[in-house]
This record gives structure tokens, sequence and C-alpha cells, in this order.
């Protein structure tokens, strides 16, 4: 933050920080762009985080004819089993099917207006079939998935005994999560601060600066003398700080929150109508057996089509589609977890479930464009980019004061890099420069030399284990950093530490390593989205004060400020995520 008031500059200021601004950056600061990058909370902390975890081709909008787009994720999807193996892996995934026929007279009417004609009926076999075909022919490019495969009634029940013994067929494909994507964020981050300045880029002279937890305020005065450029000020959301901030080109990529970003910004837009989409998380070991490591993805009764599927020893169950009120917090209400509970039972009549079995919950806003009639299910995932002039009172002025504002409308996770791409492309334009390298076939922060096999993976585990460090404490650094853990073990062993009391997946000199080189703003950054421990339920109170115990060194917080975080973590934890945790301290 820092580094942004002592030069107030940069030829690119990116405004949002999920995984498109951010990649966005990284592609920039490749080809030697100024560039600078500001988020009003936490990297990843929106829609972005808020995801189904899935990186994947999107079936499903085949119906609605996006075939480039399925093509493009695909081949994205292809290439981040490549480029991020450390946090992206293959997915086998299976649909139940109860019909043979069932939907080909409706079909093409959805495919025609993009909306349900009468009552939703279920895909049957020969769509399915249809759809999978095709969606294999877009792998055959680089593809390193198997094709799909059908089961008939026996020998799917004999995989996955718990289904619903109703089932005609099953059709197995393979796509891929993305079990880490708040960490994916912060290495596609880190390695464009690398690019843009060397490994320690917070500095005013660094070519790549990143804030966290800073907000765009208003579109200021005229930038400069020559009058070019666009002046915004800008606020520090941990001091109040208000400082003004120039570039020639904005990027505004704050997902569904771009129409009121370009409203501050005198570039007042329409473009967006975001859809909202809850999850939960269960501890059930049942459910998780039942899935046999497989992800479920099914079309539920009222055509919506959800998932079910194991992460680690968790099951996440998801998503609706809902028109979002961005006057409200997006957050999994009551009627979505009795929503999900019913499509439980929907493939699995079996298996109970009840809310004592929720761990986490998350809900965000999908960034998709302003869809009028559409139906949320039919509104397109692509994206587009819109150019716009910043104004200058109430009328654009070009060059005097005024400058470039691009809008990112859409976009999802699958498709981040080639979507940076693109963007950086026009932004490069706007410049007056070429692209010097493409990130195509770049390792992303620790999935460069990452094993690729499991016994790779082991060897590695082996290899980083020392007297005071055991296998599953190796185990627990490489999931979490990929081979980036190198760096986290020289630092550990550059003096003592200890495991917490709360938790043997941190240690003392861990968060330190944490506050020093990943940009803590609360507390509950580090419980979210440096960890995954909230998202598996293992957040307590006793948790809660270690850890701000800890962090209150390197962070100068005093024991009101420690006081303050924890019941911060709190908050959160309850409103958005549906946690309870209570203090050991007043």
């Amino acid at each position: 933050m820092d580094s942004l008031r002592q030069r107030p500059r940069a030829q690119v200021l990116i405004i949002g920080g999920g995984i498109n601004g951010v990649g966005t950056f990284r592609d920039l600061a490749l080809q030697g762009v100024d560039v600078a990058l500001v988020e009003r909370g936490d990297y990843c902390q929106g829609a972005s985080g808020a995801s189904s975890h899935m990186i994947h081709g999107g079936i499903r909008y085949l119906e609605n004819g996006e075939f480039r787009l399925v093509r493009e994720s695909v081949v994205e999807r292809n290439r981040l089993l490549r480029i991020a193996p450390h946090y992206v892996k293959p997915l086998q995934t299976t649909i139940p099917i109860f019909s043979t026929f069932s939907g080909i007279l409706s079909a093409p009417l959805r495919f025609l207006t993009h909306k349900q004609q009468g009552k939703p009926k279920e895909r049957g076999a020969f769509l399915i079939k249809a759809g999978l075909t095709l969606y294999d022919s877009f792998s055959r490019d680089g593809g390193n998935v198997p094709c799909h495969e059908f089961r008939g009634r026996k020998r799917a029940l004999a995989e996955l005994p718990k289904l619903h013994p109703g089932i005609k067929y099953t059709a197995t494909y393979f796509d891929a999560s993305v079990h880490n994507p708040e960490r994916l964020t912060l290495d596609v981050l880190q390695d464009g601060e690398k690019a843009g300045g060397g490994t320690k880029s917070g500095t005013a002279e660094a070519n790549a600066r990143a804030s966290n937890y800073v907000s765009l305020v208003s579109h200021q005065k005229p930038a400069t003398a020559a009058g070019t450029g666009t002046t915004v000020q800008l606020r520090d959301e941990l001091t109040g700080e208000l400082f003004d901030f120039t570039a020639d080109v904005i990027v505004n990529t704050t997902g569904a929150w771009v129409d009121l970003t370009n409203q501050a910004m005198g570039a007042a837009s329409a473009f967006m109508g975001g859809t909202k989409g809850s999850h939960i998380v269960l501890d059930h070991p049942g459910l998780l057996a039942a899935c046999n490591g497989r992800e479920i993805f099914f079309e539920h009764t009222d055509g919506r089509i959800v998932l079910i599927y194991p992460m680690g020893d968790r099951v996440l169950v998801g998503t609706t589609d809902i028109d979002a009120d961005m006057s409200q917090d997006a957050v999994c209400t009551d009627a979505e977890i009795d929503y999900f509970f019913e499509l439980i039972g929907h493939v699995f009549p079996d298996i109970s479930v009840d809310r004592g079995q929720i761990v986490y919950t998350f809900s965000g806003v999908r960034p998709l464009p302003k869809h009028d009639e559409t139906q949320p299910g039919f509104v397109s995932r692509d994206y587009r980019i819109e150019r716009q002039r910043t104004q200058q009172g109430s009328a654009a002025v070009a060059g005097s004061g005024s400058g470039t504002v691009l809008s990112l409308v859409g976009g999802k996770w699958t498709t981040f890099r080639a979507l940076a791409e693109h963007l950086s492309d026009d932004v490069l334009a706007e410049l007056g420069m070429q692209r010097r390298i493409s990130t195509a076939k770049l390792a992303i922060g620790g999935g460069a030399r990452f094993p690729e096999t499991e016994a790779g993976v082991q060897k590695w585990i082996k290899a980083h284990m020392s007297p005071s460090r055991d296998a599953a404490r190796a185990a627990v650094l490489l999931t979490r950093y990929g081979t980036r853990a190198e760096e986290v073990i020289s630092y550990l062993e550059a003096g003592p530490d200890r495991l917490l009391h709360s938790t043997r997946e941190l240690s003392v000199r861990e968060l330190e390593f944490i506050a020093q080189h990943e940009q803590i703003g609360h507390l509950v950054d580090v419980l979210i989205r440096r960890t995954s421990l909230a998202f598996r339920g293992l957040v307590t109170g006793e948790l809660l004060n270690e850890i701000a115990e800890v962090l209150a060194v390197p962070l100068g917080w005093d024991a009101a400020a420690r006081a303050t975080e924890i019941r911060h973590a709190q908050e959160v934890l309850n409103r958005f995520h549906g946690v309870q945790v209570h203090s050991l301290v007043a």
C-alpha cells in the first residue's frame, strides 16, 4: 500500500482483485507494463472465492449455443491441469440419468429462446450422449483427460450403490477441480509482482504493485497539466487514509460491482445483472463414501444444474442461480439449504442430511451481463470488454482529464488466463505497446516442477521431512503452497519454530511468513483465504486467540487490536458463512 502512495502513478490501474483482475495484473507485468492493482477487500474475497471450485468446460453451455466459450473453456481446463497442477486436479464426474429420450423436443426451443419451455424436463441419455460427444471433441487438441463412458443401471449401481435405484444409466467424464482457488489467485498475483519488480516488489520503484484493502472512492480532477489519464481517489480501508492515484488506462474488474465502480469514476454504465450462487460444505462420512471420489453432477427437477462432490474429507453441495439483489449481502439462506437437502435426496434417497452436518456455507454474485427477461440459468457465461471514457463534469472531455476505462463484463474461473490475455491485449493497444510473451505455457507459482505422480509427491514429502517436520506436516505445506513450499520451509528453518497448540496445520513461523509475504489485513484472511481451516469447519475459539496472538507481533496489533480482530473474524464467519465460534476471551 505504501508503494502506491509513494508513487501515485502508473500506466494501468486495475480495480478489483478477483481472479480476472489478478490474472490481468500478471499478464501486463510480464509485458513490461507499469501496472498497479487495488482490491477493496482481500484478494479473491468476492465471487472468485465463492465459486463451485470447478475448472470445467461448461457442458451445459452447449445448450445455449455457446460453442466458442465451451471450446475455450475445455482448452483452458486442460492447460491449467498442466500449468497449475498443485491446485487444479482431474475430477471424475458422473451424471445420473433417469430416462432415455426425455428433453429431445424441448431442447431445440431452449437453444433458440434461452428460456425454459413449460415444466422442466430432465435431459435423457440421448441428449447427454450427444452433448458429451461434442464436449469430448473439444479436447482432442492437447487434451489430457479420458473420453466419457456410459453405464447401464446394473454397472452404475455396482460402482455407486447409494444412487437412486430408479436410474437407467450413468454418464461419466472428466473435468477438473480447484481445491484452493484463493491460494491459486495469490500465486498468480505473486507471479505478477515478481515479473514487475523482483521477489520483493512492494516498493515504489517496482513496475507491478498490488494492494488489498484499498477501495476506489471517486473520480478526481484532471490528471496532469497535459490532461492525459485519469486521477481517482483511493481509500486505505485499514486506516481510512485518502490519496489520489493517476493512470493512463483504468481496468475495471470488479465483477458484479462494475457499474457502481464506473459510476464512481464518472463513466456511468448499465452492463451488469449478476445472479447469486450459494453452496454448503458438509462433514458427512456417509455422503462422502457414496460419492466414491466423484463429483455427482445432474439436473434437478426444477431444471437447475447442481453438483455434489468430495473435497478432502468434506462434501461440497451447490449451487443456486438466483437473480441477485446488490443492496443485500450475498449469504446462503435457509430456503437454499432446504433446496440442497432436497437435491441430495433426489440422487441419494437413503442418505439423510441435517443442518448439524453443515460446517460452512458461502455465497457470491456471478458477474453476469444484464439479462432482462432471460432466465438466470440461460444467461451467457461468456465475457466481453467495454471501452469508455471517464467524464470530467457532466460530459466526456477528450484530452482534458479524461482517460480510458476498460470494463470486464462476465467471465468465469476456468477461462481467467485466456480472458486476461485478451484484456491485456486491449490495454496494450491503448498504450501503443506490443505483447512480449504469452502466458499459455508458463507454470503458475508453486505449479513449477510439481510432482507429476503420486509416487513423485511421496518422494517430495520424504525429501522435505526433518526431525521437527513429519510427513503429515510436509504434506500440508506441499498442498498449501505447491513447490513454493520450499521457500516456506527455508523460512521455517531460519529460526526457532513450533506448531500451534490449536492445530497441527500451522506453526508460529509459518504465520510470520504469511504476514510478511501474503498481505494479511485481517485475522479472518488467514482462516478463509490463506488456509482452508474455515472451509473445513476447523475454526475454534482457541485457534482464533492463538493466531491473533502470533500475528500481533509482525502486524503490530496491541491487545485492543487483537480483540477487535477476533470479534471481526467471529462476525464474518457467522454472518457470511453460518459458523459460530465462541472466543475464549472477552
